[in-house]
């Protein structure tokens, strides 16, 4: 026997009257069962609901990260869908404009170039009409200073110049000399 069991018996026998704690008695058999048939019933009928509702939970949360996971990804494609869909808007936006300009700038040089024609065609058309007005009143000089020219001459020389051959020849050769003469040339312009 060992030490410690002989100082138990030593200590039963002096102590008869008296009960040891350290030696079992028929108390400590029933609470032993009893805590046997409870442990027995919480391991057997209550922890495994509790281990299956706590292991359902976790799976829900990693199926909650899992989702929330696929959710971020979602949304940070369609940030970038979004993003690159703005980013066509613009460029498909300043393609218009510029479109648009050039179109307007093509319009504007139309237009001007039509502008430049029909000033041109009012420009030539003003030259003919100054021209035959220039041609017209020319004639009418001719005929007004002839008369002029034969009545004065008829009145210098003393004779009658109203012959139309005389009277042409008289009106040209004074006319040819009135645009020969520097005075007269520079006194019409």
């Amino acid at each position: 026997m060992s030490i410690a069991t002989r100082a138990l018996v030593q200590a039963a026998e002096e102590g008869e009257g008296t009960s040891n704690f350290l030696i079992p008695d028929g108390t400590f058999w029933f609470e032993l069962a009893a805590f046997g048939l409870l442990f027995f019933v919480l391991a057997r009928y209550i922890i495994p609901p509790i281990n299956r509702a706590m292991v359902r939970r976790q799976e829900a949360i990693r199926q909650q990260f899992a989702e929330l996971d696929e959710a971020k990804a979602a949304a940070n494609a369609s940030e970038a869908e979004f993003k690159a869909q703005i980013a066509d808007a613009r460029h498909e936006a300043a393609r218009i404009r510029k479109e648009a300009q050039d179109q307007g700038n093509a319009i504007i040089a139309e237009m001007r170039q039509q502008a430049q024609g029909e000033a041109a065609r009012i420009v030539e058309n003003a030259h003919t009409q100054i021209e035959a007005d220039r041609q017209q009143a020319a004639i009418s000089l001719r005929s007004e200073v002839g008369a002029l020219a034969t009545t004065l001459a008829g009145r210098i020389v003393g004779e009658s110049l109203e012959e139309p051959a005389r009277q042409s020849r008289v009106v040209e050769r004074f006319l040819a000399e009135l645009e020969a003469t520097p005075e007269a040339g520079s006194a019409t312009n």
